[in-house]
Protein backbone atom coordinates (compact mmCIF):
# COMPACT_ATOMS: atom_id res chain seq x y z
CA UNK A 1 0.00 0.00 0.00
CA UNK A 2 1.54 3.27 -1.03
CA UNK A 3 1.87 5.98 1.59
CA UNK A 4 2.18 3.64 4.53
CA UNK A 5 -1.52 3.21 5.17
CA UNK A 6 -2.75 0.82 7.82
CA UNK A 7 -3.94 -2.64 6.87
CA UNK A 8 -6.03 -3.36 9.97
CA UNK A 9 -7.77 -1.44 12.75
CA UNK A 10 -8.45 2.28 12.90
CA UNK A 11 -5.26 3.81 14.32
CA UNK A 12 -2.69 5.01 11.85
CA UNK A 13 1.08 4.58 11.72
CA UNK A 14 2.92 5.71 8.60
CA UNK A 15 6.28 4.83 7.10
CA UNK A 16 8.41 7.32 5.22
CA UNK A 17 9.84 6.27 1.87
CA UNK A 18 13.30 6.33 3.47
CA UNK A 19 12.18 3.95 6.25
CA UNK A 20 10.59 1.57 3.75
CA UNK A 21 13.78 1.47 1.65
CA UNK A 22 15.96 0.79 4.71
CA UNK A 23 13.65 -1.95 6.03
CA UNK A 24 13.81 -3.69 2.64
CA UNK A 25 17.63 -3.38 2.56
CA UNK A 26 17.95 -4.89 6.04
CA UNK A 27 15.58 -7.74 5.24
CA UNK A 28 17.47 -8.49 2.03
CA UNK A 29 20.68 -8.74 4.07
CA UNK A 30 18.95 -11.24 6.40
CA UNK A 31 17.96 -13.36 3.35
CA UNK A 32 14.46 -14.03 4.69
CA UNK A 33 11.81 -12.18 2.64
CA UNK A 34 9.11 -13.05 5.21
CA UNK A 35 10.68 -10.84 7.90
CA UNK A 36 8.94 -7.70 9.14
CA UNK A 37 10.22 -4.89 11.30
CA UNK A 38 8.59 -5.14 14.73
CA UNK A 39 8.20 -1.92 16.71
CA UNK A 40 7.39 -2.18 20.40
CA UNK A 41 7.11 0.32 23.22
CA UNK A 42 8.23 -0.73 26.68
CA UNK A 43 8.66 0.98 30.01
CA UNK A 44 12.13 2.34 30.62
CA UNK A 45 14.60 4.69 29.05
CA UNK A 46 15.42 8.09 30.47
CA UNK A 47 11.98 9.52 29.62
CA UNK A 48 9.62 6.74 30.73
CA UNK A 49 8.96 4.69 27.58
CA UNK A 50 11.42 3.41 25.02
CA UNK A 51 11.15 2.27 21.42
CA UNK A 52 12.28 -1.21 20.48
CA UNK A 53 13.06 -2.45 16.98
CA UNK A 54 13.57 -6.08 15.96
CA UNK A 55 12.81 -8.44 13.10
CA UNK A 56 9.95 -10.90 13.31
CA UNK A 57 8.58 -13.51 10.94
CA UNK A 58 5.15 -13.89 12.55
CA UNK A 59 2.12 -11.79 13.36
CA UNK A 60 0.45 -12.30 16.74
CA UNK A 61 -3.29 -12.05 17.44
CA UNK A 62 -2.98 -8.53 18.92
CA UNK A 63 -0.69 -7.18 16.17
CA UNK A 64 -1.46 -4.69 13.44
CA UNK A 65 0.52 -4.65 10.21
CA UNK A 66 1.45 -1.60 8.15
CA UNK A 67 3.07 -1.57 4.73
CA UNK A 68 4.71 0.80 2.30
CA UNK A 69 6.38 -0.12 -0.97
CA UNK A 70 6.65 -3.77 0.10
CA UNK A 71 8.20 -3.06 3.51
CA UNK A 72 6.12 -4.36 6.41
CA UNK A 73 6.01 -3.17 10.01
CA UNK A 74 4.18 -5.03 12.76
CA UNK A 75 3.20 -3.52 16.11
CA UNK A 76 1.10 -4.76 19.01
CA UNK A 77 -2.11 -2.90 19.96
CA UNK A 78 -0.76 -1.62 23.29
CA UNK A 79 2.34 -0.10 21.69
CA UNK A 80 0.23 1.37 18.90
CA UNK A 81 -1.89 3.25 21.44
CA UNK A 82 1.26 5.19 22.39
CA UNK A 83 2.31 5.65 18.76
CA UNK A 84 -1.04 6.56 17.15
CA UNK A 85 -0.49 9.06 14.35
CA UNK A 86 3.30 8.59 14.35
CA UNK A 87 5.61 8.41 11.36
CA UNK A 88 8.52 5.98 11.24
CA UNK A 89 11.44 7.52 9.38
CA UNK A 90 15.03 6.50 8.65
CA UNK A 91 17.55 9.29 9.14
CA UNK A 92 21.19 9.56 8.14
CA UNK A 93 22.98 12.54 9.68
CA UNK A 94 26.11 13.46 11.62
CA UNK A 95 24.86 11.42 14.59
CA UNK A 96 24.65 8.27 12.47
CA UNK A 97 21.95 6.29 10.69
CA UNK A 98 18.86 5.27 12.66
CA UNK A 99 15.12 4.77 12.67
CA UNK A 100 13.33 7.78 14.13
CA UNK A 101 9.73 7.89 15.28
CA UNK A 102 8.01 11.24 14.93
CA UNK A 103 5.46 10.73 17.70
CA UNK A 104 2.79 13.43 18.15
CA UNK A 105 1.76 11.84 21.47
CA UNK A 106 5.14 12.38 23.14
CA UNK A 107 5.23 15.34 25.51
CA UNK A 108 9.00 15.04 25.86
CA UNK A 109 11.82 12.91 24.53
CA UNK A 110 15.40 12.19 25.48
CA UNK A 111 18.27 13.74 23.55
CA UNK A 112 19.00 10.59 21.58
CA UNK A 113 15.33 10.10 20.61
CA UNK A 114 15.10 6.50 21.81
CA UNK A 115 12.74 7.22 24.73
CA UNK A 116 9.77 9.47 25.37
CA UNK A 117 7.03 10.37 27.83
CA UNK A 118 3.33 11.03 27.28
Amino acid sequence: MDGGTQMAGTTELTLSASAARRILQLIEAETDPELMLRIAVSGGGCSGFQYGFSFDDSVQADDLTFERDGARVVIDEVSLQLLAGSEVDFVEDLMGAYFQINNPNATSACGCGSSFSV
